[in-house]
């Protein structure tokens, strides 16, 4: 019986050890470091967002041919618009359409003036909400990405986008 006791002893020793091991490790890890810049805005560190370098980008598919273009989520960093163009030789042309956005990442429908015509090439743009209550493609400007490219997501008005289209 003896043997057995100690060995159980034993046991739990080097099981306290282990805990209190992974203990320090986790402490150390999760505590970081103290000299970091604190997350919450203060007067000694405001936070400025240039909406020209964040992360600004729309998610969509093609959509059915139609008066309405789903957007399953735009990203921006500050309130913005996004204003659907129809083609004009291979650009952005006349817009048809436009929805404001709150900054984050939020869904959006947008009904458009004109409708969709099945195989046509549409461009969905990110513009700065620089015009006040109401779009203005002569005001607004676009949302330019780090390399100072357009944010936008060209997409098809595509009769076959199938049962399980969700925008």
């Amino acid at each position: 019986m003896e043997p057995q006791s100690g060995i159980r002893t034993w046991q739990w020793v080097v099981t306290v050890i282990v805990i209190i091991a992974l203990i320090i490790v986790g402490v150390m890890v999760f505590r970081g470091n103290d000299n970091e810049t604190p997350l919450i805005p203060t007067d000694e560190n405001p936070v400025t967002i240039d909406n020209n370098t964040a992360v600004n980008r729309i998610v969509m598919s093609d959509q059915y041919p139609g008066n309405v273009v789903y957007i399953s989520s735009v990203q921006v960093a500050v309130d913005s618009w996004v204003a659907i163009h129809a083609d004009s030789a291979g650009l952005p042309g006349k817009v048809i359409g436009s929805l404001s956005f709150k900054a984050g990442i939020n869904p959006g429908k947008i009904t458009l003036t004109q409708p969709m015509t099945d195989g046509s090439t549409y461009y969905a743009v990110i513009y700065n909400d620089i015009a006040g209550a109401s779009f203005d493609v002569t005001k607004n400007t676009p949302v330019k990405d780090s390399k100072g490219q357009t944010v936008m997501k060209i997409f098809k008005a595509s009769s076959s986008v199938g049962v399980d289209f969700k925008g």
